[in-house]
């Protein structure tokens, strides 16, 4: 039963309320005064206060100023006969629930009821209900899914779902989980299917890391457009949809096309495809000094800013550009001071926060204990994103006329099944993807790409070979494996194949 303290100096003229409410399984508390109100819900647990503006002793203004400060937590309507603006501001500056205007009828309190204690448990049970409705529509797009187009509208409908019963704390994420796994499932075959026939057939594929900046970002600058490029690395589809809210105060989203990242979906090779437009081999073979092997020590996205000048030169753009890597928050703050005093048409800067969160979650116990599921991941980057420098950075850049292409390299995904692989020394550490000589394993569902110049990807060895990870799945050695399985399990990882590490945002904003 919920409780209801109502205080009003003539409370013996609200007894057809209480009446009504009390045949509708509200316990209700009269209180005469203001002190009588703040006595109450010392006493018990009160679910809500109906609060009259006008009482002797204490005004409703200052009984909710107590009340807030004692419960911040309860929600206080206030009823009161005045309409002057004052008071109104006053009320709401005090954080009230709701403002009633005298006379107020059994429907309006009943309706208070429902938006300010039922509210919860009326959107898990809605939501419940239109998702149980939507499940066998969702199974049948997973079972008929032929085309990269029709995964991506999968992608953005779970992704729907995981946000909204995440919001209403539902008992159906976990029937929901196991759906996005048969997506998975059917997304990693499809993949098999037809990953090499992209390459074979461009004309037929989606677009792909190389096509960024031909397709999304040259079209704009040639239209006389000023644009910015962000690229927040490992900012998978979901993460875009949670931070959304907080860029429409200064952005309208003029297109949003999910595009696939390359096999790896890795930082070496996925981000300077987008920079280069170029595939991995082909930045080995024309541009070597700007290529990192696998093995070697030195960072593998050293040369972004350099490949972006090739790749202007190759298309003979004379476009100027200025490039940032935002590391940290004072660099940040930095660009953000650089900004009215920057002519050029092009600024492409490349966000790393979401790459070190997931990183650091996986080497950090207490960063798992603050992420330890997909939706606490969501929160930590909402949270980051709301109070970071990087937000003024787009504030920035709209109120100056920018347009703005929001992107990623790749997703990443949280991984649970281990599975064993047998390789040599010399073969690269990551956990979704393994390159190099004799690669063996079991498990039939690991994709293995024989001949990695087809789908123009450096081979270290003549005999190199690549094999990817499907849904969540992650490699381990059979040396110490059990150690391994256990220390990574339930971590966010990249560079295999998923729909959350593959099918990615790119976003085109427009300034308010």
């Amino acid at each position: 039963m919920n409780t209801i303290v109502w205080a009003d100096d003539e409370i013996d003229l609200l007894k057809p309320y209480i009446i009504y409410l009390s045949s509708k399984g509200y316990e209700i508390i009269p209180a005469m005064s203001g002190q009588d109100a703040i006595d109450a819900c010392k006493q018990r647990a009160v679910d809500i206060v109906f609060l009259d503006e006008q009482m002797p002793g204490l005004s409703g203004i200052e009984t909710l100023q107590i009340l807030k400060e004692a419960h911040p937590e309860l929600p206080v309507v206030m009823i009161t006969k005045s309409e002057e603006e004052r008071i109104m501001e006053q009320a709401i500056g005090q954080q009230i629930a709701d403002y009633l205007i005298k006379p107020v009828n059994p429907s309006q309190i009943l309706l208070c009821l429902k938006k300010h204690v039922h509210s919860k448990q009326i959107v898990e049970e809605h939501t419940n209900a239109n998702y149980r409705q939507e499940f066998s529509d969702i199974t049948y797009m997973i079972n008929t899914a032929r085309t990269f187009d029709e995964f991506a509208a999968i992608e953005r409908t779970l992704t729907q779902w995981e946000l909204r019963l995440q919001d209403a704390n539902s008992s159906m994420a976990e029937l929901l989980s196991m759906q996005r796994k048969e997506a998975n499932a059917a997304f990693a075959k499809f993949i098999r299917q037809n990953y090499e026939q992209w390459f074979e057939r461009p004309e037929d594929r989606p677009m792909l890391s190389t096509d960024v900046f031909r397709k999304a970002v040259f079209p704009l600058l040639d239209a006389g457009k000023r644009v910015w490029v962000v690229v927040v690395d490992n900012f998978r589809y979901s993460q875009w949809k949670s931070i959304q809210p907080l860029l429409a105060e200064f952005f309208t989203v003029q297109d949003e096309q999910p595009y696939s990242s390359i096999l790896p979906t890795a930082t070496q090779y996925a981000r300077n495809a987008i920079f280069s437009g170029l595939m991995p081999l082909q930045i080995q073979q024309q541009y070597p000094e700007y290529w990192v092997e696998e093995g070697d020590e030195e960072t593998k996205n050293k040369y972004e800013n350099e490949l972006v000048g090739t790749m202007l030169q190759r298309f003979r753009r004379r476009d100027e550009y200025s490039y940032f890597k935002i590391n940290e928050s004072d660099y940040c703050e930095r660009v953000i001071r650089q900004l009215k005093g920057l002519n050029t048409p092009l600024n492409i800067a490349v966000v790393n926060f979401i790459d070190m969160l997931s990183h650091s979650r996986t080497d950090s116990k207490m960063m798992r204990e603050l992420a330890p599921d997909e939706a606490a991941y969501h929160s930590l980057t909402l949270s980051w994103f709301r109070h970071s420098p990087i937000l003024e950075l787009f504030r920035q850049v709209a109120a100056l006329g920018y347009e703005l292409i929001l992107t990623t390299d790749h997703g990443t995904i949280r991984v649970s099944e281990p599975v064993q692989i047998v390789a040599d020394k010399n073969t690269n550490t990551n956990l979704r993807y393994k390159v190099g000589k004799s690669l063996s394993f079991q498990d039939k569902s690991i994709f293995e790409i024989a001949k990695p110049q087809k789908v123009g990807l450096p081979a270290p060895n003549l005999s190199s070979t690549y094999a990817f990870c499907t849904g969540n799945m992650f490699f381990g050695y059979p040396n110490n494996f059990n150690y391994y399985a256990q220390y990574y399990r339930d971590t966010f990882q990249h560079g295999g194949i998923s729909m959350e590490e593959m099918i990615i945002p790119l976003v085109h904003l427009q300034p308010k």
